[in-house]
């Protein structure tokens, strides 16, 4: 357990909290506001609570390394590329800070476009219970520099802005910044906030103590990106589901055809690895035994039953087939915890999307009838998204990177700061 911002006396304090922020922009107007309606419970409890001041501070996008891109892109297309106006239309905090204003119904205190060093004065001169949204931290080097001691130059003086450090910020939680872990060393004592803790707790006891029989769907294009969670979830999980791209080198390791498929030939003993060691823990493991192929990888593309484990040479799999999905629906609904990451097809393409769209469905079946169902990664929780059953999960992540790391069982620098005081 970690704690949260309620465990404190609040009141009459200044609170630097960290959000996330990094939402889609576009001509510099907020595109999804989902990450800002999640930190919203947190904002709106410590604000009742009489604090001095509460001061936001987010990254949004990641500017130098964006604005490079966007400047070889308009180079090689022979454009004109104004760098001024890309980064106030994709990168500046103002934006967000009036989004935010509209959305509370509560005056929002820009810091200004000159960065977040200087801005004590500014905060504490203003009225009591004030917000304040400082710009982009991802405008100083600093704040992502591999040199801890580059990294608290600007930690301490975040830390400056308040008494009290609250981390909501579970999309950046894997990551150690200045903003997200090396502040904590600088401000009295940390915490979380409502976001956080919810993540922690519906995601932590699934590699510490899940209640059984654990399922877990792991999908998605790449072993590689998946190895170390799948060995974490190999012991605590009654079966595995192995879906999406990397089912495919899986069952090329077990002797199969795959045709066309998408696989990783330096990952062959990796999965073979994987499949005995589910033997050694007797984790049932599940791969598509049909599928539904095409000639190549289009979103008009005509989808062909096989309805075979192998595939023929001239096909790609694109989807699982109808066997496949009932094998699921076993494993799935027999569940008391299902962890989900990662599409078992190419739900983006219409003709493809029926296998990710029956394991929505399932999970949220399965939620229905007592099951804890955690949706963890920027596909599968866009699936569950574009299918309208998000609600029907007990939770959906908000950090794709950090929720893969914490199902890998690794110790999160942006959470691990808020288990302890400062001493």
């Amino acid at each position: 357990m970690i704690r949260t911002v309620k465990d404190l006396d609040i009141k009459g304090k200044r609170i630097i909290m960290r959000v996330d922020f990094n939402v889609p922009m576009k001509e510099g107007a907020v595109q999804d506001e989902t990450r800002i309606t999640a930190a919203i419970p947190t904002i709106d409890y410590i604000l009742s609570q009489g604090v001095q001041s509460l001061t936001l501070m987010s990254h949004l996008g990641d500017p130098s390394k964006d604005t490079k891109k966007a400047k070889e892109k308009a180079e090689k297309d022979g454009k004109t590329f104004d760098e001024e106006k890309h980064v106030r239309e994709k990168h500046r905090m103002a934006p967000v800070s009036e989004y935010l204003s509209k959305k509370l119904g509560k005056t929002v205190v820009f810091g200004g476009e000159d960065g977040c060093f200087g801005k004590k004065s500014l905060i504490d001169s203003q009225p009591s219970g004030t917000i304040v949204m400082l710009e982009n931290t991802r405008f100083h080097k600093e704040e992502t520099s591999k040199d801890s001691s580059e990294r608290d130059v600007l930690a301490r003086e975040l830390a400056s802005y308040g008494d009290i450090f609250v981390n909501d910020a579970f999309g950046t939680a894997h990551r150690d910044h200045a903003s997200t872990a090396s502040i904590a060393k600088f401000v009295p004592v940390s915490v979380a906030g409502f976001l956080m803790a919810k993540e922690v707790n519906y995601l932590e006891p699934i590699v510490m103590n899940p209640e059984k029989p654990l399922v877990a769907i792991i999908g998605g294009a790449k072993v590689s990106s998946k190895i170390a969670v799948l060995e974490s979830l190999l012991k605590n999980a009654s079966a595995l589901i192995i879906g999406g791209g990397m089912a495919y080198t899986f069952l090329k390791a077990q002797g199969y055809g795959v045709g066309k498929s998408l696989i990783e030939n330096d990952q062959l003993d990796t999965a073979k690895s994987i499949l005995k060691a589910a033997e050694r823990t007797g984790t049932q493991i599940l791969l598509p035994v049909d599928h539904l192929g095409a000639e190549t990888f289009d979103a008009q593309a005509e989808a062909h039953a096989i309805d075979t484990v192998a595939i023929p040479d001239s096909y790609m799999a694109m989807d699982v087939g109808p066997k496949t999905l009932e094998s699921y629906e076993k494993v799935i609904l027999g569940a008391k915890t299902v962890a989900w990451n990662g599409p078992v097809g190419v739900f983006e393409f219409p003709n493809f999307a029926k296998g990710t769209k029956a394991v929505a469905e399932l999970v949220a079946k399965a939620t229905k009838a007592g099951a804890i169902t955690v949706v963890g990664g920027g596909d599968s929780v866009a699936a569950v998204n574009m299918f309208g059953l998000a609600s029907q999960m007990s939770h959906v992540s908000t950090g794709g990177g950090a929720s893969l790391e914490l199902l890998e069982g690794k110790k999160l620098p942006g959470i691990e700061v808020c288990r302890k005081e400062r001493t």
